[in-house]
């Protein structure tokens, strides 16, 4: 398989042997206050639990691996607002190998430190001004550096498909089959390789990309067949999720595997993460409570159904965590 090449189920099979021992295996979480709450079964992947604080270690660790020990030994590129860079970070250190992270100069200063301590260098730039995808480019040709996209590429999506083929055995250990799943989307990495993996694993299966408002392209782009932009000059809490539009390999297989998309308010996320350390006791960043969110607050209707919902990071500073359980204890 080449990185531009569309992934398949077998790509998702061969990334979890690469990974395992490696990424941990978490948790498929239960709530009976959440379940009541929306009058359904919710089955809770709590990715926050992953190394690193979130699900982009998988598909990093799984790229890196792949690569030959020349590509490695010439080191790693990657762009990313935190939780990749750390993914990356951690996944060359672990494999021998230098990374530097194109991070923008407003990621969160707890994702700046993760990257940091993993060893990887950073070089900043202005998300709403500068193109991260040319900058990183730049670097790694300058350098001979191999890159590590943080979804449009085929090791990656097949990496983060990981967590949809965990999810999946879960559920069947327990006797239960989701319905449907609710997942966390910007670039389309996550929800792409969890396609691939919950349709072979649960044909049927209804799966929904989750995206803040102000950035549904995802959701647009399904609706007419085509790949759609997000305004620039939008903004949101959900800084994992804010990318100017998916990927084209991301598309290639979402459009064939995916059902609407949903959206939620940056309010709605919030609240959100408080409901999930209220009831589950997890500490989530907003990117990685929209789909949570969009069970709890009903875009998705729950009712009589078991629903798979992928919490895919934890990584957040302490203002932004306080300003969540204020939004939660407000709500009661």
């Amino acid at each position: 398989m080449f990185a531009d090449q569309e992934p398949s189920f077998a790509a998702v099979i061969q990334a979890a042997r690469r990974i395992r021992g490696h990424a941990r295996v978490t948790p498929l979480l239960r709530s009976d206050a959440l379940d009541e709450r929306v009058g359904g079964r919710l089955l809770i992947k709590a990715e926050a639990l992953q190394r690193t604080g979130s699900f982009k270690f998988r598909g990093a660790f799984n790229r890196i691996r792949a690569m030959s020990e020349t590509e490695r030994a010439r080191g790693v590129v990657a762009w990313s607002s935190g939780n990749h860079a750390q993914g990356v970070a951690v996944a060359a250190r672990l494999l021998g190998t230098s990374a530097l992270i194109v991070m923008p100069e407003d990621a969160p200063v707890s994702k700046v430190a993760g990257t940091r301590s993993a060893g990887a260098e950073i070089v900043f730039y202005d998300r709403y001004t500068e193109d991260r995808e040319a900058i990183g480019t730049r670097i790694a040709e300058e350098r001979g550096a191999a890159l590590v996209k943080p979804h449009d590429d085929a090791y990656v999506i097949a990496g983060q498909g990981t967590a949809g083929l965990e999810a999946a055995a879960q559920a069947a250990q327990r006797g239960l089959r989701p319905d449907a799943a609710l997942v966390p989307c910007g670039g389309g990495g996550l929800i792409a390789g969890c396609a691939l993996a919950l349709t072979h694993q649960l044909p049927g299966i209804a799966l929904h990309p989750v995206t803040p408002a102000g950035f549904d392209n995802t959701a647009r782009s399904l609706g007419i067949g085509a790949r759609q932009g997000n305004d620039p000059a939008t903004r949101s809490i959900c800084d994992a999720l804010l990318v100017p539009t998916h990927g084209a390999l991301t598309f290639a297989v979402n459009r064939k595997l995916l059902q609407p998309g949903l959206v939620v308010s940056d309010d709605e996320a919030l609240s959100a993460m408080a409901a999930a350390f209220r009831h589950l006791r997890l500490v989530v960043e907003p990117s990685g409570a929209v789909a949570l969110a969009a069970a709890l607050c009903g875009r998705f209707d729950c009712r009589g159904k078991t629903v798979l919902v992928i919490i895919s990071g934890g990584n957040v500073d302490p203002d932004m965590f306080r300003r969540a359980l204020e939004i939660g204890d407000a709500a009661e």
